[in-house]
């Protein structure tokens, strides 16, 4: 598993909406400008977003972005799936049932089953007001 830049940048695009929420709409604009990220890679992102439910955007002189909950109502792993989709480790873990051909002979499904839990445990326990405020859970394998 490896998240990519969509992931990484949807993470930071909430987390800036978070910090600098005032109850006013941001511009995209003011979030490209303090997260270093493109305007036209944001347009990509932001659509995402707001299918989820998570942004909520207006159009006009004031429009904007803002969340549509507040911070402590989203995960880490939440936001990260709905930009990478599945954070499984491997492809035949991506659908239940699982639909690989040697499923049931595979000496190591039980390995990538106990590490895609690891995963989805710790990134569902991450709320966005934690990184907000530059913390997370201790987490120790």
């Amino acid at each position: 598993m490896k998240i990519s830049t969509k992931g990484r940048y949807a993470l930071r695009i909430m987390i800036d909406l978070a910090e600098h929420d005032s109850g006013e709409y941001i511009r995209l604009k003011d979030i490209s400008k303090r997260q270093g990220i493109t305007l036209k890679y944001m347009e990509q992102i932001m659509p995402l977003l707001i299918r989820a439910g998570y942004v909520t955007s207006y159009r006009g002189n004031n429009g904007g972005y803002r969340l549509s909950r507040r911070p402590k109502d989203y995960t880490a792993g939440e936001i990260l799936k709905t930009a990478e989709g599945s954070l499984a480790p491997i492809a035949c873990l991506e659908n239940t049932p699982n639909q690989c051909e040697r499923c049931g002979e595979c000496m190591t499904l039980s390995f990538w089953e106990g590490l895609q839990k690891t995963v989805d445990e710790y990134v569902e326990s991450v709320t966005l007001a934690d990184l907000l405020e530059g913390r997370g859970p201790m987490y120790h394998i």
